[in-house]
């Protein structure tokens, strides 16, 4: 078996614990708008905007992984590991993740996504109301 370079599984990975930090977003959407908050609509912007920014970047990863033949393949999946196969122009290479692993790049990709979709940091100012 002949593996990937390191710039296609990055960019196969990325694109990989991306989606996956999408369902988790959208997932987290559905809960907000059924969930007991008081007051949704900016929890709700906010998580959609995250959402946006993150299919803005799987697209131009997919179009990338269009033009190099990567593909991304979920073999199987147990209490402790997840098995992919990532393909590219006939080589191919198997990744076993530790699901706790995963759940923790998920985390790290949405805290990158949550710095993405807030607003630059304003001094306090005085709110007239």
């Amino acid at each position: 078996m002949r593996y990937l370079k390191d710039e296609e599984l990055q960019i196969a990975t990325r694109y990989l614990f991306l989606s996956m930090a999408i369902v988790v977003i959208k997932q987290d959407i559905s809960l907000v708008k059924e969930g007991s908050f008081k007051i949704k609509e900016p929890y709700i912007a906010l998580l959609e905007k995250m959402v946006n920014e993150a299919v803005k970047e799987r697209r131009k990863l997919r179009r990338i992984m269009a033009e190099q033949h990567i593909q991304v393949i979920r073999l199987n999946k147990n209490d402790s590991f997840t098995s992919f196969l990532f393909q590219c122009q006939g080589r191919q290479q198997k990744q076993n993740f530790f699901n706790p692993s995963i759940r923790k790049k998920v985390e790290a990709i949405i805290h990158e996504l949550l710095v993405k979709a807030l607003p630059p940091s304003q001094p306090f100012a005085a709110v007239n109301i």
